[in-house]
Parts: structure tokens; C-alpha cells; sequence
């Protein structure tokens, strides 16, 4: 398996999941330009999209709904209510293409917000961001994951400290917000297992965070719990730039 984040916040989301037989979009909040410039710096075009998943209905996943067919597009049943799409069940697996794809209800102040769980015939990924909390039902299940891109929105210091409105501080810190970056380190050292490869941090605020900070917060409560960090590839994902996972970058790692 192999995956490009093409843009991860609140600017807009894009990722694409391939075992080089489907090519999976997991949202498409960004105009096809932007899209389009942003596959430049993968092997795969415009026209390569198999499917697009969308995981719920906020503008920064789903700008781009409409440069793709209904019959390509997946989301919940309340999701496809506000757009079309072939309808997603909370936890019940489905074959899209070659991948098995296994939806988790989330808590955001969306209709139906998901993440998923995405598994290739050698491969899991877990895929989660735009949450406010992860239930002990789904920490379950996103368990011992080869690879995770997992929200890690906030530093709470750095959001207190902005001018934003108090009631968008209490919303991003609620339990229909973000996660902070403590938050999910600590989900994430549950969750992590002999087979963990690479945790991807997404969804980072521009305005209440930094990717200094993100790391040092998932290194830190790491230690602290125990949890060796030295074999799994820890990374940011990007706003404006593109960042390579899956086996590809385990290969050249090694290279």
C-alpha cells in the first residue's frame, strides 16, 4: 500500500490510497487546480481516480464533490442525504475496489462524520481526523495498524492564546471538535503495535499549532507511557505540500 496526503487542514483535505490495482481518494476539499498540481508530484492524474471516500460535509473535504460521478463517490447514509454517494455503514466492511474499507462513526459537529480503516491484501491503514474524541470501541479496532494519519490539531496553550472568538475555542476543544496533540498521542500509544510503520500527523492548525510542537507532544507522552517510537516513521502532514506514505517510503527509507 501506498498513500499521498495531498493536503491535510482546514484548508482543504485530499488523500490518495493505492495497492496498485485501486486508486482511493479519501476526501476532496480542494479545487481542481490545486488537485490537480498537487497529483503532479505523484505517478497518479486526474483521471487515475478510481473512488473518493468523503467523510463528511464540510467544505474542506467536499469542494470538489462534483469533479467526480456519483457512482465513484462513498459516505454515510446521512452524508449522502446532503450529497449523493453509494452509502457507507457504520462498521460494516466493504469492498471498494481491491481495499476492504470499514467505517467508524467519529464526533464532530458534521451530520455523520467517519474515519476508516482501510486494509489491502498486506496492509492496514487507519485514516481519522476531524474528531473530538476516540471512542474505546474504535481504539479497539484501529489497533496494531501498519500505518496511522491521525488528527493532532492543536497545542491548548496556543489555542487559548488566539484571538479567536471564546466560542470557537469551546468548540475546538469540545467533544464535537479536534483533537489536541496530547490527545492523540495518547490514543495513539493504545493503538500502536509490533506492526506500526509510520503515524502521519494531520489536520495541523496554522494558527494554534506548529509541527515542532506536534512531534515533540507525541515524542514526549510516548516516553512517558512507555511506548518505543524508534522503529515508526513520526511525520507531519502538510497544508501546501505533499507528503509520500506506505511501503514506498518504508523502501526508501531503506534505500
Amino acid at each position: 500500500m501506498d498513500f499521498y496526503i495531498l493536503a491535510s487542514g482546514s484548508k482543504g483535505n485530499a488523500t490518495l490510497v493505492t495497492d496498485g490495482k485501486t486508486r482511493l481518494l479519501i476526501d476532496m476539499g480542494l479545487t481542481k487546480k490545486a488537485f490537480e498540481e498537487a497529483l503532479l508530484k505523484t505517478p497518479y492524474r486526474f483521471q487515475d481516480i478510481d473512488y473518493v471516500i468523503f467523510t463528511h460535509e464540510h467544505s474542506d473535504h467536499v469542494k470538489g464533490v462534483d469533479f467526480f460521478p456519483i457512482e465513484k463517490r462513498f459516505a454515510t447514509k446521512v452524508t449522502t442525504q446532503v450529497l449523493p454517494h453509494q452509502t457507507l455503514k457504520h462498521y460494516e466492511e466493504m469492498n471498494i475496489g481491491t481495499f476492504m474499507v470499514v467505517p467508524l462513526p467519529i464526533s464532530h459537529d458534521a451530520k455523520d462524520p467517519i474515519g476508516l480503516i482501510i486494509i489491502s491484501q498486506h496492509d492496514r491503514l487507519v485514516y481519522m481526523t476531524d474528531t473530538g474524541y476516540i471512542s474505546e470501541k474504535n481504539i479497539a479496532l484501529m489497533k496494531h495498524a501498519d500505518y496511522y494519519i491521525i488528527e493532532s490539531n492543536h497545542d491548548v496553550k496556543m489555542l487559548l492564546q488566539t484571538e479567536r472568538s471564546q466560542l470557537l475555542k469551546h468548540r475546538i476543544l469540545g467533544d464535537t471538535g479536534h483533537l489536541s496533540n496530547e490527545d492523540a498521542a495518547l490514543c495513539l500509544t493504545e493503538m500502536v503495535g509490533p506492526k506500526t510503520k509510520q503515524i502521519f500527523l494531520a489536520h495541523l492548525s496554522e494558527e494554534a499549532n506548529t509541527e515542532a510542537k506536534a512531534l515533540d507532544a507525541f515524542v514526549r507522552i510516548f516516553r512517558k507511557r512507555l511506548v518505543p517510537l524508534n522503529k515508526i516513521h513520526l511525520q507531519t502532514a502538510k497544508q501546501y505540500d505533499v507528503v509520500l506514505g506506505g511501503q514506498s517510503l518504508h523502501s526508501k527509507k531503506k534505500d
